[in-house]
């Protein structure tokens, strides 16, 4: 995934390139909107999504989106302190495809660039999506089998990794202990109950969520969105 990220502030730079990177982007860093046309203009651009700052030193941040949106149909998110309402209309007037106010939560940008890329990538960029999963603030990396809790690596073995991706790819729904043992161990389900327990106790500690996966007596588990 290409994303361009129009930013003036280094700092705000130096904290967001480098967890965009973790999961996955090729990040692309214009300082002002100037660099960000100039950037979208060369035939290697091929971004799939633009982040935004409103606030840049050379040209008015809503008259960046506009030229954009004349020339490409890269989705753009804008991102501004301008919190009140006819701000963030004017912006999706102009063509942004999401607009969020500063400070965010990193973790909720994410879902937001994630969302904004399944409406509007090609099928193969939406594949690509799809290899991020989340559990609320946990972020579960497929393709680098790493795992975070508001932007902190969480420390797996294997087996822990798969089992929490397993019920991640299904939230809400019960997931037998057979099926359970026979993706991540597979082995049948007689005779390793002791092991299972251990993990998901072990998963709910390093997590420090016990409640993100229930129990389902007798039958199994599943993991519970923050929504339920």
């Amino acid at each position: 995934m290409n994303l361009l990220l129009v930013e003036d502030d280094s700092r705000q730079v130096a904290t967001l390139a480098p967890v965009l990177a973790r999961h996955g982007f090729r990040v692309t860093y214009a300082r002002s909107g100037g660099e960000a046309l100039d950037a979208l203009a060369s035939r290697d651009a091929g971004f799939d999504l633009v982040l935004l700052d409103l606030g840049l030193p050379d040209m008015d941040g809503y008259e960046v989106c506009g030229e954009i949106r004349k020339r490409i149909t890269t989705p753009i998110i804008m991102v501004s302190t301008r919190g009140e309402v006819r701000s963030r209309i004017h912006g999706l007037n102009l063509g942004a495809a999401d607009y969020v106010v500063k400070p965010y939560d990193t973790g909720e940008l994410l879902a937001r660039i994630h969302a904004v890329i399944r409406r509007t990538a090609s099928a193969d960029a939406v594949e690509r999506v799809r290899t991020v999963l989340y559990l609320g603030s946990v972020i579960i990396d497929l393709p680098t089998r790493q795992v975070s809790v508001d932007n902190s690596f969480i420390q797996l073995t294997p087996k822990e990794f798969d089992l929490l991706a397993l019920l991640a790819r299904r939230p809400g729904v019960v997931v037998t202990r057979e099926q359970i043992m026979g993706e991540v161990w597979r082995a049948g389900g007689e005779g390793t109950g002791n092991t299972l327990g251990t993990h998901i106790a072990s998963l709910r500690a390093k997590l420090r969520m016990p409640a993100l996966i229930e129990t389902v007596r007798g039958v199994g588990y599943r993991a519970v969105t923050p929504a339920e």
